[in-house]
């Protein structure tokens, strides 16, 4: 990954002269309990609660985010996912660290936050900590499509978890939406990203559901290239990535948007006279 260097084209749109990033997908290397599919974009913990690190495939670009969705959870566990940057090539660990926190993080130039079911923002500078307790609700999709992080714009139609199709369907997403259920949730979205500064260094933000939880690590080497981090630890057995549109919304989200807030429910699509594709699209994306 190439450093960053020209302060000035920090957060410039993704386009021909900021090409968009390729899809994520996990590194081959991984915990000794993690079994990843074929696709490369669903990570399990087979068996225990620990050896369940993970990486990103390649190096994160600045404002990409590493987004996973929570697809299993297991009773009996204390604790849930935590996610996280390494400056450290995966692939010259040998073995991967039992835990992210604090084994791998006490190798050095790594960064990882643990998720908890409360108190995952961090408080902004300047502003009292009791600010950070305080959810907002995010503005609705068709009026503002991105969450602005410093300088970057992130698309935040997929940002958001969603409840599988069912008659309270509509009603849990927007459980979701508003950030009130638990972030440790099955279906939950969580996500990693890094933001440049122009001193070269760079901060690390956390993103749930669709709202970002503020600077959760400071002075990362932006110039040296960072991977992310997924421990799928204790409770949280699976998880899967998911992929973002960078950029302009292509017309089938667009459509996708415009269908979804014109029902009542997702069950409701399945009496439209639209083709099984775009109602499956509409449904579970």
């Amino acid at each position: 990954m190439a450093a960053v260097s020209d302060p000035m084209e920090l957060g410039a749109p993704w386009g021909p002269a900021r090409p968009e990033p390729s899809p994520t997908r996990f590194h081959r290397v991984h915990g000794a309990n993690i079994r990843v599919d074929p696709s490369g974009t669903r990570a399990t913990r087979v068996e225990s609660f620990a050896h369940g690190v993970c990486f990103s495939r390649e190096p994160l670009a600045p404002g990409q985010i590493f987004l996973v969705e929570i697809e299993e959870k297991e009773l009996g566990w204390c604790g849930h996912l935590r996610l996280g940057l390494t400056a450290l090539d995966p692939a010259s660990l040998a073995p991967v660290p039992e835990f992210s926190l604090p084994d791998l993080v006490s190798l050095g130039h790594t960064w990882v936050f643990a998720i908890t079911r409360h108190h995952n923002r961090v408080p902004r500078e300047g502003r009292p900590a009791a600010e950070a307790a305080v959810p907002c609700r995010p503005p609705a999709l068709l009026v503002e499509p991105y969450l602005c992080i410093e300088q970057f714009r992130i698309p935040r139609d997929r940002l958001v978890g969603r409840s599988r199709p069912g008659l309270y369907s509509h009603l849990l997403d927007q459980l979701y939406e508003l950030n009130v259920l638990p972030p440790t949730a099955r279906r939950s979205r969580l996500g990693v990203l890094f933001c440049p500064r122009p001193d070269g260094t760079a901060d690390m933000h956390i993103v749930i559901n669709g709202e970002d939880m503020g600077p959760s690590a400071r002075g990362l080497p932006a110039a040296q290239p960072l991977y992310a981090v997924v421990d799928v630890f204790a409770s949280t057995k699976s998880v899967r990535l998911v992929q973002l549109e960078y950029g302009l919304p292509s017309l089938q989200t667009l459509c996708r948007l415009v269908i979804q807030r014109s029902v009542v429910h997702r069950l409701a699509i399945d009496g439209l006279h639209l083709p099984k594709g775009l109602k499956d699209f509409c449904k579970y994306e």
